[in-house]
């Protein structure tokens, strides 16, 4: 079987975080015996084919050099807001249509195109296809009707879709109508190779990109209830975005600056290394289309602490033992952290919980799952 992973994110250096569950997932699919090319833009110019782990991947020029800054840097969503943006898309969708006709030309059997838009949009609709929703392409459907529009036809023709979480699944029915069946639910790839199991004593953890979205905020204000409340939880926040500037304030006005520390962004590999001395990972965001990191921390040992609002990390974190779920408030968030260090079983109980989350994200087993998928796509 050879199949077409057409993105517009793949990984471009060994470390690079962009799309670095699909090289996870490539690779696992090879060791497989099937066969994967991957279609994907180029960056700034830098274009051509290379073997990555028994993968071929092909990046393919849309723009000039200067023009191509739409992949790879999470600015999808702001160029669909510019005429620019929308030129430059318009290219990188030509681009990767064109090269996936190639593809199946030659002799390709289906295209799995991870998030509708653009790879969605750009698949050949002669091609047997599988479409995954990766989150911010769904997030698009909830608020945009040129998107519910553009995206209609691509969920119609595909013959199997696949989401990350059950929020995701959601979202897709609502917006165009396609329902999502569980067993088309199913979380992208995780090396947990170099995860320590936690040894505890650091305090609690946030890991995340400090946006609004992700309402690191509140565990700030956590933080400072559980302080007047007479219990010192030292907060280590790892990520960097356009609030952080505002949370050391915010930090600084409560009284909390010498408990919070700001790690700024760091390596993926380097993020294991915060968990294996974390106590709880506070994970505060709304609206999530899975929560990858409240995953990262179960599969560390750290139990997670969540809010009832936080949209796909509710199929991570579960109510009791490992972690808990809650409103989004100071108060409410302090009182299930102390349960939850209180709970004598909650280590034992978030190994428990970690070790199905690293057999379940691992990416053979992943694979297994996608050649599934891809075998019903195909009718076989």
């Amino acid at each position: 079987m050879r199949v077409v992973f057409l993105t517009h994110n793949y990984p471009r250096w060994p470390g690079d975080l962009s799309g670095a569950f699909l090289g996870l997932l490539a690779a696992a699919l090879v060791r497989r015996g099937i066969e994967v090319r991957v279609v994907a833009p180029s960056d700034e110019g830098r274009a051509g084919e290379e073997q990555v782990n028994g993968v071929t991947v092909r990046r393919v020029r849309y723009s000039s050099a200067g023009g191509e800054t739409i992949a790879y840097r999470g600015n999808m969503q702001r160029a669909l807001r510019r005429p620019g943006g929308l030129k430059a898309l318009a290219g990188l969708w030509r681009a990767l249509r064109r090269e996936a006709r190639r593809e199946m030309e030659a002799g390709a059997d289906l295209v799995h195109a991870h998030w509708w838009v653009p790879a969605g949009l750009a698949a050949p609709s002669s091609a047997p296809t599988v479409v995954t929703v990766h989150g911010t392409d769904a997030g698009l459907l909830r608020h945009s009707r040129v998107a519910r529009a553009l995206a209609r036809p691509v969920f119609e023709r595909a013959r199997v879709v696949t989401a990350v979480s059950r929020e995701l699944a959601g979202w897709v029915q609502s917006g165009v109508g396609r329902f999502i069946p569980p067993a088309h639910v199913h979380p992208m790839p995780v090396d947990t190779s170099g995860y320590p199991w936690s040894s505890g004593g650091g305090g609690a953890v946030v890991v995340a990109r400090l946006s609004q979205q992700k309402r690191v905020s509140l565990a700030v204000e956590t933080i400072a209830f559980l302080a007047s409340c007479g219990h010192d939880l030292p907060l280590t926040i790892v990520g960097d975005g356009p609030e952080r500037a505002a949370l050391e304030r915010l930090a600084d006005r409560l009284g909390i600056s010498p408990f919070v520390h700001f790690a700024g962004a760091v390596p993926p590999a380097e993020v294991a290394g915060f968990l294996a001395h974390a106590d709880v990972m506070l994970f505060p965001a709304q609206g999530e289309g899975f929560g990858l990191a409240a995953a990262e921390a179960l599969m560390a040992g750290v139990p997670v602490v969540a809010c009832w609002d936080g949209g796909g990390v509710l199929d991570v974190v579960p109510e009791s033992g490992a972690g808990r779920l809650t409103l989004p408030a100071p108060e409410a968030m302090s009182d299930a952290i102390l349960d939850l260090l209180n709970d004598a079983d909650h280590r034992a109980l978030t190994r428990l919980v970690g070790e199905s989350w690293r057999a379940r994200l691992a990416p053979d087993h992943v694979a297994e799952i996608c050649e599934g998928w891809y075998r019903e796509a195909l009718g076989a």
